[in-house]
């Protein structure tokens, strides 16, 4: 036993959170696979959340450090994002005390599908930067991330998503930088998430800690993967993670999940 759970449940947790890390080191989106498999091994809503945040945030750690040191981060670009991400994701947040969220899942139901219209539309990701004045690029880049952020906020899943499709299409980010960049907004708003779970005591640590090394095998090979590949993998497995979000929102919409 582990935390109080069978080993067996543990292990299966650990391999769904693999492939989430995987597909989150490619292109972002690995908690639509690694929280319903938290909740499906029996952990209650808040523990899941908390404990999942750990286990990716660890394994996030990973595949950012390699974007670093292969110097895929624009940092006049990185540092004002993270900031107003968080500013947005603490806005969003805010605003799930005053609006519906079912409200939001609906308009998601119309994004998704015109996100992955505009994606098999481009043959292919930028693999290098395009042609933008800089004031241009600082504006899309900065204004998806507080937008972004409120979103994290508010509901969450598909977050690093949205900011990889938004920087390479609005920013003219070539795609290894944008997913640099996202890996590290997305680092500081998960250790925020993942400060306050542990604070709150809402966090499984040994389950998480076990569930972490899965994390950094996973985030290890995708973004090896994804750096190597570029555009040719990233594509394929964002188109995926739109899927599997739009699944999602309509079994949570239908009140099955």
């Amino acid at each position: 036993m582990i935390d109080g759970y069978p080993i067996l449940v543990v292990l299966l947790i650990c391999l769904g959170v693999f492939v989430a890390g995987f597909v989150d080191g490619i292109g972002g989106g690995g908690g639509i696979i690694s929280v319903p498999i938290y909740l499906l091994s029996g952990l209650p809503s808040h523990f899941a959340l908390g404990t999942n945040k750990m286990s990716s945030c660890i394994g996030t750690a990973v595949s950012t450090a390699r974007y670093l040191k292969k110097g895929y981060v624009d940092w006049g670009l990185a540092l004002p994002s993270i900031v107003l991400a968080m500013g947005g994701a603490f806005l969003g947040t805010s605003l799930q005390l005053r609006v519906d969220e079912k409200l939001l899942k609906y308009v998601l139901l119309l994004v998704l599908p015109l996100a992955a219209a505009v994606l098999l539309r481009k043959k292919s990701l930028p693999e290098e930067k395009g042609e933008l004045p800089l004031w241009k690029r600082r504006l899309a880049v900065w204004g998806s991330s507080l937008i972004i952020g409120v979103y994290d906020g508010f509901y969450g899943p598909g977050t690093g998503t949205f900011l990889l499709l938004a920087f390479c299409t609005l920013g003219k980010l070539d795609v290894r930088t944008a997913s640099g960049n996202m890996k590290l907004v997305n680092l500081s708003s998960n250790l925020a998430a993942v400060t306050t779970s542990l604070i709150a005591g809402k966090v499984l640590i040994g389950v998480g800690l076990i569930a972490a090394c899965f994390s950094i095998a996973g985030h290890y090979l995708g973004s090896g993967l994804a750096i190597k590949n570029g555009a040719k993998v990233i594509r394929p497995v964002i188109l995926v993670v739109i899927l599997l979000l739009t699944v999602r929102v309509i079994l949570e919409l239908l009140g099955v999940m």
